[in-house]
């Protein structure tokens, strides 16, 4: 009888845990940033260090775990698509350009990787930088074997359930590759653009590019970018700069075809990153850092945003996007890492 009782108490909490951002400590999170290290020595560990941040951290924290260990922020996080949920009402949308190796890369559509889960209170939208990451649903949280060599970039933020009409929107705008989804009727009505966005659908009409502020579940304000391909111009010198009325320093891909050279042609310059830096045992040239983030150089007011779009000619004519966060913590933590970057001609 005093199981019984004991189980009728504990069941209905159970059934209502929230879909969430999980911390470095396995509890849940209003937001967090990973900063996955590249392979920088031969220790069993490496290219599966991470650094790590939240809203209670002050700036970065060596990572708690590995990146390929469901013990991880990231891993905790994403490991509620691959666990059968108490409820099976829920919503859910895999996108990268670059799916799992079992999916065709699509070169024609947004330059997005992220992951958006969701039940009827709240859920997480993760935006990332990882090729073939995650797993579908279908199979369990795991580590792609091309992504320990390189630097990568995750940033999750916990909204009310309302709050995905927008980000469904920004997803239209990005014009994703959803390689796994499932928005059933029950939140389409709700949520038609996520809808729309899990369907391959994309905005038809000017204007080209969206900018929103969306809400954390905890009330913190993130200043989410979204640019369509017909856009047609850089997303950070073309727009991002302006908007936050400050010079940029940009951390992305240095290897691809057809980089963009910083940029002192606005009224705001926006700068390549050559060189990061956490301390001596994590210095690291751009070349091995496939994380897409930038920084303001004016900390009056210090915005840092995480991504998933670089700077080159090819993506002028892309989607893409990135999400911002004016908060001193955050700012400082990037505004450090930056110990090289290419000045104008």
């Amino acid at each position: 009888m005093a199981l019984k009782l004991l189980m009728a108490i504990l069941m209905p909490c159970l059934a209502s845990a929230a879909i969430t951002c999980y911390g470095d400590n396995g509890q849940p999170v209003d937001w967090f940033i990973v900063y996955k290290l590249p392979h920088l020595d031969r220790s069993p560990e490496a290219g599966m260090l991470y650094m790590y941040q939240d809203e209670s951290s002050g700036g970065w924290l060596r990572g708690a775990s590995l990146m390929n260990s469901t013990a991880s922020a990231v891993g905790k996080t994403l490991n509620q698509l691959y666990e059968p949920s108490e409820s099976q009402n829920v919503a859910y949308v895999l996108y990268n350009d670059q799916p799992p190796k079992y999916s065709a890369a699509n070169g024609l559509r947004g330059h997005t990787k992220g992951v958006v889960l969701l039940d009827k209170e709240t859920g997480f939208w993760l935006v990332h930088s990882t090729p073939h990451f995650p797993p579908p649903t279908d199979l369990k949280y795991d580590w792609p074997s091309n992504a320990f060599h390189n630097g990568q970039s995750f940033i999750c933020v916990t909204y009310p359930y309302l709050q995905f009409k927008d980000v469904g929107t920004q997803l239209m705008y990005n014009t994703i590759t959803p390689y796994d989804s499932s928005v059933p009727d029950g939140f389409s009505a709700d949520l038609p653009d996520l809808h729309s966005a899990s369907m391959k659908k994309q905005v038809r009409s000017p204007p080209w590019n969206r900018q929103v502020t969306l809400t954390s579940a905890k009330g913190k304000a993130f200043l989410s970018f979204a640019k369509h391909a017909n856009f047609g111009d850089d997303l950070y010198s073309g727009w991002v700069s302006e908007v936050l009325k400050s010079d940029l320093c940009v951390q992305f891909w240095l290897n691809s075809r057809g980089i963009l050279p910083s940029n002192c042609s606005q009224a705001y310059h926006t700068y390549n990153a050559k060189q990061i830096a956490f301390d001596s045992s994590a210095n690291f040239s751009s070349h091995v850092d496939h994380s897409k983030w930038c920084v303001t150089w004016s900390d009056s007011p210090g915005w840092a945003c995480i991504g998933d779009i670089n700077r080159d000619e090819e993506e002028e004519k892309r989607g893409g996007g990135t999400v911002c966060s004016q908060d001193p913590n955050v700012w400082k933590s990037f505004q450090i890492l930056v110990k090289d970057y290419s000045k104008c001609d």
